[in-house]
């Protein structure tokens, strides 16, 4: 690592969390964990089980289109959904600040009941502690979840092959633009929200038509462009993403115009790419165009070989390379 403190460029889900994770890693060296996907998938007594854990910090804990409750069930449940597992049970842990109030504890709470009961899902276990005024800044949920997957499905950031299509599932960037709009009080006319949604439902409409997704990620911190070169650099192969064909609402264009920001490199919090074989492409892309989370759903790229890395097509038909941005602009998002 090249510095000796960690700042906030190091959760930015670019190049430095990257590095920072995989000095972590050393310590844990594993079959499983190696494989580095959104869960880590195992076998018992013959199931193919997926785990998964996520830790949320986001500010403000209340925003348009969710709050921390909501976003702590869809974060964990997505990454599951990610492996074409079936969401069974979760666990919840609160890290609460003295002081914090009791009703929006309770609405958090409620939001938490209300997601997982739309994910199916019953939270089995959880911990609570309570720390000293200004020790955490309000409220830190952790949750983690455990899910099944059908033996003829095997989904993995490690299976992108030449030719493969890349499908996004709608408009990104949105996550982003409505916290930053929040947090910074901008002074839109037009309120952006956060697509903050459980994708299980998506994930499963996709498999009915087609058990040989090669790849699902949910491209959150880091966005599109940290997800692309994640599954580049793990599958070992090169991804070519057409910049015409992104989908992103007119809204957050015109916000990322004003402040200077890409899209590409914002989180989102309820899409998915999905990468399959060309000749599913059509099939998947229209199971998604008719669940309400696919409805814009698009083909951005492809799975190439005579390149290296990611590479973006520019409207002017040029290539520029994508690489994984560490901007520290926009941290605790999640």
């Amino acid at each position: 690592m090249i510095n000796k403190t960690i700042d906030l460029s190091y959760g930015s889900g670019g190049e430095k969390s990257n590095l920072l994770i995989k000095e972590i890693k050393k310590n844990f060296n594993n079959e499983i964990l190696n494989k580095m996907d959104d869960a880590g998938l195992f076998n018992l007594f013959n199931n193919k089980l997926v785990f998964s854990t996520d830790s949320f910090v986001i500010d403000p804990i209340f925003f348009n289109g969710g709050d921390i409750g909501k976003l702590s069930v869809c974060g964990t449940i997505n990454d599951i959904s990610m492996m074409g597992a079936k969401p069974l049970v979760m666990s919840l842990a609160m890290i609460i600040e003295e002081g914090f109030s009791q009703n929006d504890l309770l609405k958090i709470s409620a939001s938490i009941a209300q997601t997982a009961k739309k994910a199916n899902v019953k939270i089995i276990t959880g911990d609570t502690k309570v720390v000293n005024k200004g020790k955490v800044d309000k409220i830190f949920i952790n949750t983690s979840a455990i899910g099944i997957v059908e033996n003829n499905i095997d989904i993995s950031a490690s299976n992108a092959c030449e030719g493969d299509d890349i499908i996004v599932s709608g408009n990104i960037g949105e996550h982003t633009s409505a916290i930053m709009m929040h947090r910074n009080n901008f002074n839109f006319k037009t309120k952006i929200k956060s697509d903050c949604n459980l994708l299980n439902g998506l994930v499963s409409d996709i498999l009915k038509v087609c058990k040989k997704i090669h790849v699902l990620r949910d491209p959150t911190r880091g966005g599109v462009s940290a997800v692309l070169n994640e599954i580049s650099q793990t599958s070992k192969v090169a991804i070519v993403i057409d910049e015409k064909e992104i989908p992103i609402s007119n809204a957050v264009k015109s916000f990322c115009r004003v402040l200077g920001l890409d899209p590409i490199h914002m989180a989102n919090e309820g899409k998915l790419l999905s990468i399959q074989p060309h000749k599913y492409t059509e099939k998947v892309l229209q199971a998604m165009k008719k669940n309400p989370l696919g409805k814009d759903a698009k083909v951005i790229g492809k799975v190439v070989k005579d390149k290296t890395g990611v590479w973006i097509k520019t409207p002017l038909d040029s290539y520029r390379k994508l690489v994984s941005s560490d901007l520290d602009q926009y941290p605790r998002i999640c």
